[in-house]
């Protein structure tokens, strides 16, 4: 996952906050010479594939002109799902109470990946209720990877 406060990330959140979404997250996944930068949007209507196509069309044009990536690439835009990532502590505190699937840069108690409720967030202490009401006290740069789980 990308810093909030990365230089790409903060391109291109201002391309799509003046656009009128909100910028749900960045992921730069380097696969060799090519790569693929996933941009997640949302709105409070939702997000339809006019919106997508928008943002992407305005973004291509940014990119293009600011060079913020080496190499080759795919630019993917698209609306954070059910399953939505996680990317922000602000994140991470508006969807307390939901299940949500970790996996951490390094094993905690022997393991990488968990599944809980988050809890609490407090700063950057970001605390998930595991199976049998143990508590994982966390760190958000401790964090690879987050996704909700969804609950239908």
């Amino acid at each position: 996952m990308l810093r909030q406060d990365d230089k790409l990330t903060k391109l291109v959140a201002s391309t799509v906050t003046a656009l009128g979404y909100e910028l749900a997250g960045v992921e730069h996944l380097a696969q060799g010479k090519h790569s693929v930068l996933r941009v997640y949007i949302d709105a409070e209507q939702g997000i339809m594939l006019a919106d997508c196509e928008k943002v992407s069309h305005q973004l291509s044009g940014v990119l293009e002109v600011e060079d913020p990536i080496r190499g080759q690439y795919s630019l993917e835009v698209s609306s954070p799902g059910l399953d939505r990532l996680l990317f922000t502590v602000e994140q991470f505190a508006r969807f307390t109470g939901h299940k949500v699937k970790l996996k951490l840069h390094r094993p905690v108690e022997g393991q990488r990946k968990f599944n809980g409720v988050i809890a609490s967030v407090e700063d950057s202490h970001i605390n998930i209720t595991l199976e049998g009401d143990r508590v994982l006290e966390l760190e958000l740069d401790e964090i690879e990877k987050a996704n909700l789980i969804p609950e239908l």
